[in-house]
């Protein structure tokens, strides 16, 4: 009984565990810039890090950067609940860095 109490306590910690570990997707919603001539975007990137603005900032500044943007804010984090609502704003940026 002991035994059998036992697998199923541990089989229920693992359960809950389990999600936990797990990390959920996170987005950014930004605006960029170009200059010379000027040209704006806004974009839907996947964020690797923390799932929050100043996190998103940092991890997105660099992206941008390497194809000449500059980044001039995140507008917001989200999941993937928030995804599909943005595709077609973001059309070419969508994803794109």
């Amino acid at each position: 009984m002991k035994h059998t109490l036992a697998i199923t306590l541990s089989l229920t910690l693992l359960a809950v565990a389990a999600p936990q570990g797990a990390s959920a997707a996170c987005y950014a919603d930004y605006k960029a810039k170009q200059d010379n001539p000027l040209k704006l975007h806004y974009g839907v990137a996947e964020l690797t890090g923390a799932c929050a603005k100043k996190a998103a900032k940092a991890e997105l500044t660099p992206r941008l950067a390497r194809d000449g943007w500059t980044l001039l804010n995140v507008l917001s984090v989200f999941g993937d609940d928030g995804l599909q609502e943005r595709k077609e704003s973001a059309g070419t940026y969508f994803l794109r860095f």
